[in-house]
Formats: C-alpha cells, sequence, structure tokens
C-alpha cells in the first residue's frame, strides 16, 4: 500500500500520461469523513474519460492499491473512483461545470498538481 502522497502522485503521472486535462487536487481532509484528497479532471470526449479511468484503475492495481470501488466508466461522462483516501473524478466538460464539485468542496483551498 501506497503512503497518501504517493498514491496521490501516482494519480496525478496516471492522468498526465493519458492528457486529462484542467487537473485539480482538493485537499478535503477535515472537509468529509470519506476521503482526505479530492481529484477532478476533465476529457474531451467519452473516449478520454473512460481512458483517464482505466489508466488510473490499471496503475493503482499494479502499484498494489485497488480501487475500492468505481463506477461509470463505461458510460463515459463522469467516472468515479474510489481509492480510499483518495476519490477520483474523471468528467466532461460539460459535466464537470454542471456539478462544479471544485466550489462545492471549496476552491479556497485546492493544491495544485505541481505542488503534490
Amino acid at each position: 500500500m501506497l503512503e497518501l502522497e504517493e498514491l496521490t502522485k501516482l494519480v496525478i503521472e496516471s492522468i498526465e500520461d493519458v492528457k486529462g486535462i484542467d487537473l485539480c487536487v482538493l485537499d478535503v481532509k477535515g472537509k468529509t469523513s470519506v476521503t482526505d484528497v479530492m481529484v477532478i479532471v476533465s476529457g474531451k470526449t467519452s473516449r478520454q474519460v473512460r481512458a483517464i479511468a482505466n489508466s488510473v484503475i490499471m496503475d493503482a492495481k499494479k502499484a498494489g492499491n485497488p480501487p475500492l470501488g468505481a463506477e461509470g466508466e463505461e458510460y463515459g461522462d463522469w467516472a468515479l473512483i474510489d481509492l480510499g483516501d483518495i476519490i477520483v473524478h474523471v468528467m466532461q466538460p460539460s459535466v464537470r461545470d454542471f456539478y462544479n464539485l471544485e466550489k462545492l468542496w471549496g476552491e479556497d483551498s485546492p493544491v495544485s498538481a505541481d505542488d503534490s
């Protein structure tokens, strides 16, 4: 099992490998008991959303951190990957704009991917 910082880095690298766009890493520790980090990223098409989700799932499994659950990757609008301490949301831009998770979870405390 990877530590939180290592797993966050793995998720970011996995997303960048398949060209995810508008990557945002939110520290939600203390805001929810469900997770410590929320990663939100967009894919331009349903195919790219599926590719990003599958990349994160496969890389996490290879690192010994299989997801606790994953939903929506077969549809390609919004995929959610639960890695325990990290929840990854992969969305098409229109879905991301509609739900605006960054605002919901407090954009006042995002951690940029470069800082992780």
